[in-house]
């Protein structure tokens, strides 16, 4: 192993940077703002999404980002402030740190991801789709 999961979080908020659940909160139903749900399928399925959320699989991200690329979703060509969750957020942190390599100008991590917005009795709906 050359790089550990605790130093690849070190270099991530060397970019990133954490937005608390009640700042966000204030800001789901601003224009200005994109909330992105890097979770898989199964656990916004079962477990229910943010309002107004953007759905985008980890494992998709750099294909809907790239404007080149076929799958490429015009959510991430906006000048807008992208706010990334996971379940806890790992994951989102990774994935904002990557929209930030990729060009994407204003992304932020939720910290605590979809489980801490849960507790903090934040607005969940079922996913659509």
């Amino acid at each position: 192993m050359t790089k550990s999961i605790k130093a690849l979080t070190e270099e991530a908020y060397q970019t990133v940077e954490d937005i608390s659940i009640e700042q966000a909160k204030a800001l789901l139903n601003d224009d200005a703002y994109v909330f992105v749900d890097v979770r898989e399928a199964d656990e916004r399925r079962k477990l229910g999404v943010i309002p107004g959320t953007f759905t985008c699989p980890r494992g998709m991200l750099e294909f809907l980002i790239d404007p080149e690329f076929p799958a490429h979703n015009p959510v991430f060509a906006q000048d807008k402030t992208f706010i990334f969750y996971c379940a806890g957020g790992l994951r989102s942190l990774y994935a904002a740190k990557l929209a930030a390599e990729m060009g994407i100008g204003s992304v932020k991590n939720l910290a605590g991801g979809f489980v801490a917005w849960k507790e903090f009795s934040g607005e969940i709906q079922p996913e659509v789709g």
